[in-house]
């Protein structure tokens, strides 16, 4: 019995030729550069921060802005252990914490009717607002 040998051929191709960096196309027609302005809006309980938040987009809505969020930011959690007793009883402790809940809201190419607006918004209290315009 005679059995027949395969032989393996390898395939050898050319290498491959760098590809060019292609620039950007330039447009003819002048870009408009966009306007923002980013509320961020702080609150210890979320109750009150939600209403206040509607309360901002209700106003935006009114004059007809292009509002993007509410965004909830991450909460930022501060928290304390504390020894219950003044001298001995190490082990009896107590536990805080605080928690500041967060939501972020952007309001593209903002209208002065709507800046004013936003500027006689009466908030309840324990509500911080940081406005930044982008």
């Amino acid at each position: 019995m005679a059995t027949a040998a395969k032989t393996k051929t390898k395939r050898v191709t050319a290498p491959k030729a760098p590809r060019a960096k292609v620039a950007p196309k330039k447009s003819a027609t002048p870009t408009l550069t966009e306007h923002k302005l980013r509320i961020r809006v702080r609150a210890y309980e979320h109750k009150i921060l939600d209403l206040s938040v509607k309360q901002i987009m209700d106003t935006a809505a009114r004059f007809d802005a292009v509002v993007v969020g509410p965004v909830p930011l991450p909460t930022e959690i501060k928290r304390w252990t504390v020894n219950r007793s003044t001298f001995v009883h190490k082990d009896a402790r107590e536990q805080f914490e605080m928690r500041v809940h967060k939501r972020l809201i952007d309001i593209m190419n903002p209208s002065p009717k709507v800046i004013e607006a936003l500027t006689n918004l009466n908030l309840p209290s324990g509500v911080t607002i940081d406005v930044k315009m982008v």
